[in-house]
């Protein structure tokens, strides 16, 4: 039996995109661990505390929904004989490459950890957290792909 279901990311803001991939999630277990990344070799804009913070008002209408911060291996939260599913979310091929990679790594490092793989609504399919911090620092409209308050703190970050 699956004891944990966990969605990893640096979420550097989070998407609606990212929200997408967690309502499917949600679909096929009743509850999901949203893990919030704290990667060193990532310029990320958001501190990894605002992270957590816009990740949980994001998600606080989501019924199932926990999200805590990490570093390090993910593997490493799993316990060796702990079984647990990892969520990523695929948009191209190019995304496949390398979440397979990761996938495999995370098996041979932890042969209990499974990864799923999930594909957003195809109005995300091009959606990143990258864009849309690129386009925010050019004042482009980026409302309808962010949640609510992530767009007002990305609109404080870039005047």
């Amino acid at each position: 039996m699956v004891k944990r279901v966990i969605y990893p990311g640096t979420f550097d803001p989070i998407t609606n995109g990212h929200l997408d991939i967690l309502q499917r999630a949600l679909k096929l277990f009743t509850r999901v661990e949203v893990v919030v990344g704290d990667n060193p070799q990532k310029r990320c804009l958001f501190t990894l505390e605002e992270r957590i913070d816009l990740v949980r008002e994001s998600v606080c209408s989501f019924r199932g929904v926990s999200v805590r911060p990490h570093s390090g291996l993910l593997v490493n939260m799993v316990k060796k004989r702990e079984r647990a599913i990892f969520i990523r979310g695929l948009r191209a091929v190019s995304d496949f490459e390398y979440e397979l990679q990761m996938a495999m790594m995370n098996r041979h490092l932890n042969s209990n950890v499974e990864t799923v793989f999930l594909m957003p609504n195809e109005k995300y399919i091009f959606l990143s957290s990258s864009l849309t911090k690129d386009i925010s620092r050019f004042n482009g409209d980026i409302r309808g792909f962010l949640p609510a308050p992530v767009y007002e703190a990305l609109k404080r970050k870039n005047p």
